[in-house]
């Protein structure tokens, strides 16, 4: 390989955080008991990241943005000398096409909302006369960049490294709240971490003993050790067999190892712990930046390995299966809503990973929207949940904190609604009837009738989880004189507290405003993905 280029235009969304992380670092030499401006620095970045996406959000056709391109010349090996094949397409360690700039989008979108969702509530400084903002702003930053690195990688090294730096941060930030709960939610995720990346890691060595070759491609996985794709190669040269089962086995282990960041069951143990014992903030970036990552990932590989025309995988079919039962079960019992959304992310995780039974263009194109689905709604039911806490303490955990939200403040209480309802797949939240709709389509494609109708099933107990928080939100109380009075009374307390935190409120009306907009025009997600 030779003629290395590169094109950093088409790198930006993922110069830009890690030039805010140095950015960071910089502004904390120089004003190291700053809070506010590490999180300005990193919002900065954080939209410059999402606005770097756009020319890759036009794409279609099959097109894509590239770079770091080599160009395949003769090579000396052990054997002798390959020689020189004309009219061989590069490779690429870095593309982006229409569905990986949108994965982008979402990622560095949600970022954007969970910067403003953890905004310092005061320019007042620790007792230990230090503050702890830049290191969360660095290790927010580094997690973005990996998971935006992730989404547009091509070669297994790239891969693992930057599926790894989505992951190692968070479990950081996780710890860094000092609880006692967040500790053993760090620790979970930190093992959890080192089974998911072993898994990954022998994943990657199945597939390069099966195609012998460090990239995830198409073509890669069409070739075999030490020959040139069937595009362009000379009819002198034999190209051998392809291990099908090594390669089957090795997207498996893949699946596994996903799985881990996915919270798919039997991989789920760490979620509720981890979520729980967060900040709000840091709970929502597990719940969407890190999800965004693993499904990334994810795509990448059976993108890759679509070419083959693999069967629909049977193990894809029982982890959906699982994660969507138990997922629903346990979030009927909960009554914190933190535990609930945990739960909640399991069961969505099932039905994220649904259309993969089929490995095709169909089901990567149906998962992604899916995945999208969730993270909007999400984003939005978090962000509720941060300035309800915000202005009630840890009060706001509870269901019975979200009674009368529509009378206390119906515009909070109507993006809750619109995010429930998503999550539930029921009007007024059409995108989340679209989302499971899209989802089915590829399970019925491939004649997967049994797991249609635990899914049909799943989607029912789904909404009888979200009616239970929705009920409590649109459930009217009769207010006395002394009631109006002390309702009053409250109103003008959220109006000072409104003016107290204006950031986290604009990360609300942000997520909502996109969830809004997708809901009313539902085929733009859909074209945004190609």
């Amino acid at each position: 390989m030779k003629g290395l280029t590169i094109d950093y235009a088409t790198l930006l969304p993922a110069l830009l955080p890690v030039a805010g992380l140095v950015l960071v670092l910089v502004a904390d030499l120089f004003s190291p008991r700053g809070r506010r401006l590490p999180w300005g620095i990193a919002a900065l970045a954080t939209a410059g990241s999402a606005v770097a996406t756009v020319p890759g959000l036009a794409l279609g056709g099959g097109s894509t943005r590239q770079t770091f391109c080599l160009t395949p010349v003769g090579a000396a090996g052990g054997r002798g000398t390959l020689p020189t094949v004309e009219g061989l397409p590069q490779v690429c360690l870095w593309q982006a096409d229409a569905l990986g700039s949108t994965l982008q989008l979402a990622a560095a979108v949600s970022a954007l909302v969970c910067i403003a969702l953890a905004w310092p509530r005061a320019r007042r400084r620790r007792p230990d006369g230090g503050t702890r903002e830049p290191v969360e702003a660095v290790l927010l930053l580094a997690a973005l960049a990996g998971t935006v690195v992730v989404a547009a990688s091509r070669d297994v090294g790239t891969w693992l490294v930057a599926l790894e730096l989505a992951t190692l941060p968070v479990i950081a930030l996780v710890a860094l709240s000092g609880r006692r709960s967040a500790a053993a939610g760090a620790t979970q995720l930190l093992v959890t971490s080192l089974v998911s990346f072993a898994l990954l890691v022998l994943g990657v060595a199945l597939w390069f003993a099966a195609t012998g070759s460090p990239f995830l491609t198409p073509d890669a996985a069409l070739s075999s050790a030490g020959a040139f794709s069937a595009a362009g190669a000379p009819t002198n040269v034999v190209l051998p067999s392809v291990s099908s089962g090594l390669v089957a086995l090795a997207t498996v282990l893949v699946m596994a190892g996903v799985g881990f960041k996915l919270s798919l069951v039997p991989f789920h143990a760490w979620t509720p712990t981890a979520y729980a014992g967060s900040s709000v903030p840091v709970a929502t970036f597990l719940a969407t930046v890190s999800k965004v990552a693993a499904l990334a990932a994810l795509l990448v590989v059976l993108r890759a390995v679509a070419v083959l025309g693999t069967p629909a995988l049977l193990a894809i079919a029982v982890l959906a299966a699982l994660s969507m039962t138990l997922g629903n079960v346990m979030a009927l019992r909960q009554d914190d809503v933190v535990r609930l959304l945990a739960w909640s992310t399991v069961a969505q995780a099932g039905w994220v990973v649904l259309p993969l039974v089929s490995i095709s263009a169909l089901g990567v194109g149906a998962s992604a929207t899916y995945l999208l689905t969730y993270v909007v709604a999400t984003l939005v039911a978090f962000a509720v949940v941060a300035v309800t806490l915000r202005d009630r303490g840890t009060d706001g955990r509870t269901l019975a904190a979200y009674e009368g939200l529509w009378q206390r403040s119906p515009w909070r209480g109507g993006a809750l609604v619109l995010a429930l309802t998503s999550l539930a797949g029921l009007p007024p939240g059409v995108i989340g009837l679209v989302g499971k709709v899209t989802a089915l389509r590829p399970v019925l494609a491939e004649g997967w009738v049994w797991l249609a109708v635990i899914a049909a099933v799943n989607a029912v107990i789904g909404v009888a989880v979200y009616l239970r928080w929705l009920r409590a939100v649109i459930t009217e109380r009769e207010a006395s004189a002394a009631g109006e009075a002390d309702g009053a009374s409250q109103r003008a307390g959220r109006t000072v507290a409104a003016a107290r935190r204006p950031v986290v409120v604009a990360g609300l009306a942000l997520s909502a405003a996109v969830l809004v907009v997708v809901s009313v025009q539902p085929d733009l997600l859909l074209r945004l993905l190609g």
